[in-house]
């Protein structure tokens, strides 16, 4: 079972932090404070996500801490985050995958996208989103992080997708879009990776997240990226 810390690698308890803000092609324009990123206009800003998969190809769902300002008590991929002057995607990820769930493990990046939405009237997502992919090994090193993550679930693609068509307004809008484009990812990835990808890559994996994406894009506020191989 995981165990619960506490600990000043929560990010909510950063409240100068700066993020990158980015053009619409993910050049950097400047920086600005957390806090202001995500206001209901919301600045356009780097960030990641990551998808982590056990042996089996489950996937490891973190549920949001209620502290969180944003989609409290929702469910999410793995980890969220944003990166840091000189960071890459990849290194990014890895910093700060253990200050969240106290492991490590080799990721690789897939893609990216742009998307834009709403939480109530509260604030806003307003990113460039790279996605990374790992394998975790051992499922009971984690330590959570209890003002970021409050529990963690692994899933198969049916359980998963089920529980998407059943109740959408569960999970983070954001990890919906990054299921959406997995056929998107690059190819130049390990062979376990592909593995992953090539169980999670079904025909029927896009039109069962069709009514997800609606329920939490009414205007359609997100895109994949293209990028130069």
């Amino acid at each position: 079972m995981a165990k619960n810390l506490k600990g000043p690698c929560s990010e909510d308890n950063q409240s100068m932090e700066y993020l990158i803000l980015v053009d619409n092609n993910d050049n950097q324009v400047g920086t600005e404070e957390k806090t202001k990123c995500h206001l209901l206009n919301g600045k356009l800003h780097r960030a990641f996500t990551i998808l982590l998969f056990n042996k089996d190809g489950k996937l490891l769902l973190t549920q949001r801490s209620m502290n969180k300002m944003l989609w409290p008590g929702d469910w999410d991929g793995t980890v969220a985050s944003h990166p840091r002057q000189s960071e890459t995607y990849v290194s990014s990820a890895e910093r700060r995958l253990p200050e969240e769930l106290g492991i490590t493990c080799k990721l690789d990046y897939l893609f990216k996208f742009e998307y834009h939405v709403t939480y109530k009237d509260i604030g806003s997502e307003n990113e460039v989103c790279g996605t990374l992919i790992g394998i975790i090994e051992d499922s009971k090193k984690i330590r959570l992080v209890e003002d970021e993550i409050s529990a963690i679930k692994s899933v198969t693609f049916d359980d998963l997708l089920s529980e998407i068509e059943k109740s959408p307004q569960i999970f983070c809008p954001w990890m919906l879009v990054a299921l959406y484009f997995l056929s998107e990812s690059k190819n130049n990835v390990t062979d376990d990776h592909k593995k992953i990808l090539k169980m999670w890559n079904r025909d029927d994996l896009k039109n069962r997240l069709e009514t997800s994406l609606k329920y939490h894009f009414p205007d359609h506020q997100w895109e994949l990226k293209k990028e130069c191989n």
